[in-house]
């Protein structure tokens, strides 16, 4: 039977440093399984990572969501395949869709800060669009500075054809991450 002591101790072991830290462990590993689910398009796949991103952001405190996203980064980098099509390395960093990886650590960070406070759908769905901004912003860039140098061309592979998919992504995401703090507290 579950009181609101048993409750409150629950609140406490999720808001606890070690929870945190084996959240942020757990979000990294999902980020790089989702990220093998995709639909392999030029110059950028479509991929459900995004939606871990958001995810770490709706559901963790800032600092434990940013560290999510850099751990999936470094073991990406040290050689473990888990970006899409099961790639690795700096050079995935540096080619064209680096610019969206690079970001994660940023929006993951930016949407807990943003939902510190506030953890309602629409307050998620704000935030998280915020979040998604973040990385297409980073990744059109980089795209358009790597491959395309064509801004037309860059926005075009880079943000438009994502969009409709992304915000279903968004909708998951704080509905998912919503749901989560109504049940915590």
């Amino acid at each position: 039977m579950v009181t609101f002591e048993t409750s409150l101790r629950y609140q406490d072991w999720v808001e606890s440093p070690v929870f945190q830290v084996t959240a942020a462990g757990a979000f990294a590993l999902a980020t790089s399984l989702a990220a093998q689910i995709e639909i392999p398009t030029y110059p950028v796949p479509f991929t459900l990572q995004t939606l871990f991103v958001l995810l770490a952001g709706g559901m963790l405190k800032p600092r434990p969501a940013f560290l999510s996203m850099v751990l999936y980064l470094f073991v990406g980098t040290l050689g473990l395949p888990v970006f899409s099509g099961w790639s690795f390395g700096a050079a995935k960093l540096l080619g064209p869709t680096g610019g969206y990886l690079l970001a994660f650590p940023l929006a993951a960070f930016s949407v807990a800060y943003i939902t510190k406070n506030r953890k309602s759908f629409l307050w998620m769905v704000f935030s998280m669009t915020i979040g998604s901004l973040i990385f297409f912003l980073c990744g059109t860039i980089q795209l358009n500075l790597v491959l395309f140098h064509n801004w037309s061309q860059s926005i075009k592979a880079g943000f438009l054809v994502f969009s409709f998919w992304d915000a279903v992504k968004i909708v998951a995401a704080a509905s998912i991450a919503s749901q989560y703090h109504k049940v915590l507290h």
